[in-house]
């Protein structure tokens, strides 16, 4: 939970309960927020019997509450409240991946948190990642299904607030201080920090060390590295304090050398207070750190990488005051916390208006009857035509005559798309394709224009892949540039004509296509499906709208990519 969360939801008519181990700072957030809040005792670590009392109780309380969606974080609360949440009946359950805590595990502690996290994927009907790059390495190493999974806009557990930085932001470098804020542990990169900086003295005698933070007994340094902070005079600890935001005055470069990370709250820290940071390019860390831009990332565990980069910056105050400012300028125009929160609330949206689309089972049922009925109908009436096309795009274009692609469809589940080929396998020189545009034949674009290049996707209607109305499918590789509310054209299933294609098909920018498509799946009824029909048929026989303004084949969609270039 983050400052305004409560206030956010509450002016937004909805009811907020914070469930947490019961503290001193959760009565205190929920008098701050206006929320209310249940004390549950959960603890970190593996503990069978306590976990089964928590789990119960989490259920008991679900069960009482009825909420239409719950938020789970942490790979025990992700478990224990996502199963909860499902045996209390919960329609709507999200777990938050906030970082990999496998990543530095082994053995058979390796083993339990993968099957932990996977499991709290699985029973989630949603995962939101704290950054892209969590994201991808927990698709890479089979946490999350590569078909699942989002980002709330560019990241983070909630942003921060850059105001609460100003004065530190304008004081004054000194360019002898390295600063580093969290735990001291060795997921932290403490021990090569020590090292590091032990290398630095050699030649910078003035150099300080500032840790501001505390040792922590899960994941204990090794003897030689605790001695080495008590006893050299020039590094400074402070224990663990609840505002590190002070400090930062005191530092002039930030290091952040983290085995692991999601998308770390001090990078953000420290990038308000505009302080440049060199990091370990650890999964999470770029998407928080710039590299050459607003901070320097260099290989996790190097120490010697890790001295020469902080040594760089100590040395050239202008290069590090560049930095600051830059990363102090994308904070306060990507990370603010109400524009993540906004787009947390577009995805807690998409899956309330899943979940309620779930709830109309007759219509839906009426929908896919009017599907298999009409989508049989049309392949026995139009087999010879079928077989006629078949046989003329295999005379002119060759071998195989259907074009075969996986797309993501209904929940960005994966479906098959069939077309007749239209395009030609033409390359250039070195053996690229040639662009889609090019490689469009005359035969292509005549069957497009009749629209007959569609024919063969009436059987993926009638497998119940697709509906013979919905949102086109598109690209899987446009599933990270849809923004939140962009996804909700995944509540229904792709289909063959839509909203979109009797407003306009390619003659629209991708934006308005794709809010066509989003108003089609927030309004759906079945006699929207038949006007959209009856005007279809008169877009085939006119023709407009099928190609593109300037070309053929409309041009990629960039989206949130278009914004990163």
């Amino acid at each position: 939970m983050y400052p305004d969360y409560g206030r956010m939801w509450r002016a937004d008519g909805v009811r907020v309960t914070l469930i947490s181990s019961p503290g001193p700072d959760l009565d205190r957030f929920g008098q701050e927020e206006g929320v209310a809040t249940v004390g549950i005792p959960i603890e970190r670590e593996v503990a069978p019997l306590r976990d089964l009392v928590s789990l119960y109780r989490l259920w008991r309380e679900l069960s009482r509450l009825q909420p239409d969606l719950i938020e789970c974080g942490t790979p025990k609360a992700g478990l224990l409240g996502g199963i909860a949440g499902l045996l209390a009946g919960v329609p709507t359950r999200v777990y938050t991946l906030h970082g990999l805590r496998l990543e530095t595990a082994r053995g058979w502690r390796r083993a339990v948190l993968r099957l932990t996290e996977r499991l709290s994927v699985r029973i989630a009907s949603e995962t939101i990642a704290v950054s892209r790059g969590l994201l991808r390495r927990a698709r890479a190493l089979g946490v999350v299904p590569v078909d699942q999974g989002t980002v709330a806009g560019p990241g983070s557990a909630g942003g921060i607030d850059a105001s609460r930085f100003a004065e530190v932001a304008r004081s004054q470098s000194k360019g002898n201080t390295i600063g580093f804020v969290g735990r001291l542990t060795r997921d932290k990169g403490i021990v090569e920090l020590v090292d590091a900086f032990v290398q630095l003295k050699k030649n910078r005698p003035n150099a300080g060390l500032l840790l501001v933070g505390d040792f922590e007994s899960g994941d204990p340094l090794p003897a030689r590295t605790r001695q080495l902070i008590r006893s050299d005079l020039s590094i400074r600890r402070t224990g663990f304090v609840d505002d590190a935001t002070p400090f930062y005055a005191a530092i002039d470069v930030v290091a952040l050398p983290s085995y692991r990370e999601g998308f770390p709250l001090v990078a953000l820290g420290a990038a308000a207070a505009a302080r440049p940071i060199v990091a370990a390019n650890c999964t999470g860390m770029s998407d928080a750190v710039l590299d050459g831009r607003t901070g320097v990332l260099v290989p996790v565990g190097d120490s010697q990488r890790l001295a020469a980069a902080l040594g760089d910056l100590l040395d050239d105050s202008q290069c590090a005051t560049r930095m600051g400012r830059r990363a102090r300028g994308r904070v306060i125009r990507e990370f603010q916390p109400g524009l993540i929160w906004s787009e947390k609330q577009l995805i807690y949206r998409r899956l309330l208006a899943e979940s309620a689309l779930r709830r109309l089972p007759i219509q839906r049922l009426v929908k896919r009857a009017a599907d298999m009925v009409l989508s049989g109908a049309l392949l026995l009436l139009l087999i010879p035509l079928i077989a006629l096309v078949a046989v003329i795009v295999a005379v002119i274009h060759g071998q195989p005559v259907l074009f075969r692609q996986d797309r993501p469809g209904l929940l960005q589940r994966s479906i098959r798309v069939l077309k007749f080929r239209t395009m030609s396998n033409e390359c250039t020189a070195d053996g690229s394709l040639l662009s889609d545009e090019h490689r469009v034949t005359p035969l292509g674009k005549l069957l497009r224009r009749w629209s007959l290049d569609e024919l063969p996707q009436l059987w993926s209607v009638l497998r119940g892949e697709m509906s013979l109305v919905g949102p086109r499918p598109l690209l899987r590789e446009y599933l990270d540039r849809y923004s939140s509310r962009q996804k909700t054209r995944f509540l229904v299933k792709p289909g063959i004509t839509g909203w979109a294609q009797v407003n306009g098909r390619n003659s629209v920018d991708w934006e308005e296509r794709l809010e066509m498509d989003v108003w089609y799946a927030e309004n759906w009824t079945l006699g929207l499906d038949v006007h959209i029909l009856l005007r279809t048929i008169v877009i085939v026989l006119t023709g407009r709208g099928v190609e593109a303004q300037e070309s053929s084949t409309p041009p990629p969609y960039l989206g949130a990519l278009q914004h990163r270039l």
